[in-house]
């Protein structure tokens, strides 16, 4: 059975094909959620409960075609649900981003630095493109946006990059 197979009855309350289909996207799930929380029990956790709101809403959803960018969608909005968790926890102590053995290299913490100050659409879109290697299209179904719009946000958030990056990481709104 194919993913459109599995989404058209999953939707109907097949629960194997539920799994099946969240099955084929595990790792692009597990991929995004880390990508956006650096964490891996967060990651975990998060996909966990994208899979249960899924599953409660999966009934719903009009178009079972396109389930997987709705799926991916999901995930988004848990992972930044997470991250305003995070912001709210602020005065207590946070965790390193990875092991204390773990030497972490400078730059990819001034990148992270810079992604995490960015307005949110073009994170967004710098992720899925960078960091899940997807392509325009396959973005501009998960956003639900059309493909000359993730052009644009893609080439601005490269754009805020490169001034934050080279100004030694100072936030850049250009």
């Amino acid at each position: 059975m194919e993913e459109k197979q599995w989404a058209a009855e999953a939707c109907k309350g097949d629960e194997s094909a539920f799994h099946a289909l969240i099955d084929s996207q595990k790792r692009k799930l597990y991929g995004i959620a880390f990508s956006y929380l650096r964490n891996e029990a967060d990651a975990l956790e998060t996909v966990q409960e994208t899979v249960y709101r899924a599953w409660m809403k999966c009934s719903k959803l009009k178009d079972p075609d396109h389930f997987v960018p709705w799926l991916f969608r999901i995930l988004i909005n848990c992972c930044i649900d997470e991250q305003r968790r995070r912001k709210r926890q602020r005065s207590m102590p946070m965790e390193p981003h990875g092991s204390s053995s773990e030497m972490v290299n400078v730059y990819k913490l001034d990148l992270e630095e810079a992604m995490d100050q960015m307005k949110p659409k073009y994170r967004h879109a710098l992720m899925l493109k960078y960091y899940q290697e997807m392509t325009v299209p396959e973005i501009a179904r998960i956003l639900d946006k059309p493909e000359g719009t993730i052009k644009t946000w893609i080439h601005q958030g490269l754009k805020q990059l490169r001034g934050q990056m080279e100004r030694g990481g100072e936030v850049y709104h250009g």
